[in-house]
């Protein structure tokens, strides 16, 4: 199958954009290959899910079936970092996922140092390959576990803990086609998308250092219940920041 052909196929299946970035990056389809492409992008798997590769933050970034692909909306968690201007923070990020968030954090902040944690041992390979590709491994440390696990870290103090948890709620109509090739896990949470940021709340204060701030991020229409659950835990609200779109985007809380 020459080239073009391939491209008119996979057009045809998902769109002039999709053939383009697709054709661009795997040059040599076979017939096989290209319908068997062809048949995943009329299915809705998402061009970041076939050809392994998004850019998030100006890096580029694997990602696989094990985690979410980096979206442009979590930029603004990390610009909302950024913009305080730290000086060789330690860095802990709550569900890493591809290490996206702490991959650019580290790249882009002199001297930081990272901790990245998630429960999910498939997206920790992939972190892993990450922060190996990006020549982090000596500034970024990986942690299997579970943010609900009060002891995950003992001992452990951070000056900025990040995090994207699953906030969406069972169920939510509003989820788009693409996400059913998300692992869940790093999705949806049970008490209508809230319980994330609950375990977070309850266990994040352990691992706050003095001066300290935590960067949430949250999904549209999320800000009054999740202020509310981590001000009941004894934080304080810092700001609020909104992505491009206008919408909130980013929590920041101080302990």
């Amino acid at each position: 199958m020459t080239i073009n052909q391939a491209f008119e196929l996979l057009k045809k299946s998902g769109g002039i954009r999709a053939a383009r970035i697709i054709t661009d990056e795997i040059k040599n389809l076979s017939w096989f290959r290209a319908h068997i492409i062809a048949h995943r992008l009329r299915s809705g798997t998402p061009v970041a899910k076939i050809i392994h590769k998004k850019w998030f933050y100006g890096l580029e970034f694997y990602t696989n079936h094990h985690t979410l692909d980096p979206r442009p909306d979590t930029e603004t968690l990390v610009e909302s970092v950024i913009n305080d201007k730290w000086i060789a923070p330690k860095i802990l990020d709550l569900g890493t996922g591809t290490g996206c968030i702490i991959v650019a954090l580290v790249k882009n902040i002199d001297s930081a140092t990272g901790t990245a944690v998630d429960i999910s041992r498939g997206a920790l390979r992939v972190a892993r390959r990450n922060i190996k590709k990006l020549n982090l491994r000596d500034r970024i440390k990986i942690k299997h576990g579970s943010f609900a696990n009060q002891k995950l870290l003992p001992h452990e103090k951070f000056d900025i803990i990040v995090s994207n948890p699953p906030y969406i709620a069972y169920g939510d109509p509003r989820v788009d086609a693409g996400a059913k090739h998300d692992p869940k896990i790093a999705l949806y949470a049970k008490k209508r998308g809230m319980a994330a940021y609950e375990q977070i709340a309850k266990n994040a204060k352990n691992w706050i250092a003095e001066s300290g701030k935590l960067y949430i991020e949250i999904g549209a229409g999320g800000e009054v219940s999740v202020r509310k659950i981590f001000e009941s835990h004894g934080w304080q609200f810092v700001r609020a920041t909104r992505d491009l779109s206008g919408i909130t985007r980013v929590l920041v809380f101080k302990f």
